[in-house]
């Protein structure tokens, strides 16, 4: 088996990526820039394939990638990870140890105001734990997600209509489709520190996003998430809009994406 990065960047000059993020692997890199550009060139003897599009988001630049991709397993990476030597033969080595395992997701080095995971044993990834894991350490067989059907969604995520979510609305996609998923302690990368592209602090936006994704991950239980959630998290995002404000912003978001069909 082999191991092909799906590589989602904006504004990068994609010749210099490769080694940027020490790729030693096949990879597809999709660039989000003012124009459109197709370049191929070999690295570390590995093949790099490089799309530059004028379209935004970071779920279209993965779903680029995933219907391009080749190679037994895709590792979705980011522009500004960096990638362990040797991180093929662990992402292999842990598909070996999981047979039935058709997503793994990784430790990824990141500054400690980001830390919002570390795997501290191998384990299965299940429906009441899996929130937490970002795309850039995660591993899958190209060909379960191709069966089961599984893309990144095109409404959240950097670049789209809502924040961010779209990391854990495709582990949810996923475990709803029947794969089975894992967590495992092998650190394969270092994320290096950069501002956020999308978050602004705990506006009245952050919540309504947030409030929108609920609905799409959990149905009927948003609320009872939304209320877990802020208790949860109210000493560091409710210190001035308050839980009962939070709430309300929340809530007209569930109610945003109930609606969302309708137009």
């Amino acid at each position: 088996m082999k191991v092909e990065v799906l590589v989602a960047a904006v504004n990068e000059d994609v010749q210099t990526l490769a080694d940027k993020m020490n790729l030693e692997t096949e990879a597809v890199i999709v660039n989000q820039c003012d124009h459109y550009d197709y370049i191929e060139y070999e690295h570390n003897d590995r093949h790099i394939r490089c799309f530059s599009m004028a379209e935004r988001g970071v779920g279209l630049s993965r779903n680029t990638s995933l219907l391009r991709a080749g190679e037994d397993i895709v590792l979705f990476g980011d522009e500004d990870v960096v990638l362990r030597a040797g991180y093929e033969q662990m992402i292999l080595q842990a598909f070996a140890r999981n047979r039935d395992a058709d997503v793994i997701a990784f430790n990824v080095k990141v500054d400690p105001k980001r830390k919002t995971y570390y795997n501290t044993k191998n384990r299965r990834i299940r429906f009441w734990n899996y929130g937490r894991y970002p795309a850039y350490a995660i591993a899958a067989r190209r060909k379960s997600l191709h069966g089961a059907g599984v893309t990144f969604s095109l409404l959240f995520g950097g670049g789209a209509k809502y924040s961010n979510g779209e990391d854990s609305l495709f582990l949810h996609d996923c475990l709803k489709k029947g794969l089975k998923l894992y967590a495992d302690t092998t650190e394969i990368g270092e994320e290096i520190y950069r501002e956020s592209t999308w978050f602004n602090g705990y506006t009245e936006k952050f919540f309504r996003d947030r409030g929108v994704l609920y609905h799409f991950l959990y149905g009927r239980l948003a609320l009872v998430w939304t209320w877990r959630f802020l208790f949860a998290k109210k000493k560091e995002m409710c210190k001035e809009v308050g839980v009962s404000q939070a709430y309300k912003w929340m809530k007209s978001g569930i109610r945003e994406g109930k609606n969302y069909r309708k137009g």
